[in-house]
This record gives C-alpha cells, sequence and structure tokens, in this order.
C-alpha cells in the first residue's frame, strides 16, 4: 500500500479545505401556487408535486 514518505503540512491541507465553500439551497417556483419550493420534492404550500395532489394539506 503507498504510503507518503514525508509529513505533509498544515499550510497544504489547509488550503485544500479553504476551497469547499457552502451554497444557499437553490428553489424554484411551484407551477400549482407559484410559492418557492424546493426541486424535486413536494410543495409545502399545496402538496402538489409533478403536477398532480401528492398529499393532503389543510
Amino acid at each position: 500500500m503507498a504510503v507518503p514518505k514525508k509529513k505533509q503540512s498544515k499550510t497544504r491541507g489547509d488550503k485544500r479545505a479553504a476551497n469547499w465553500k457552502a451554497k444557499p439551497p437553490a428553489y424554484s417556483e411551484c407551477p400549482q401556487c407559484h410559492q418557492p419550493k424546493l426541486p424535486h420534492r413536494v410543495c409545502g404550500n399545496c402538496g402538489y408535486y409533478a403536477g398532480r395532489q401528492a398529499v393532503e394539506v389543510e
């Protein structure tokens, strides 16, 4: 198995870690009620998904 010959410095590891950035979630508009919703999920406002009623909403 391959083993590193020398210890990797903290600076090198930190440089790699610095490229990870959190992004805010992308929202799409519900075609039924036009409220923002997360993509590929049932709308929490009207309960529709893919053009049909998926869940009952009070």
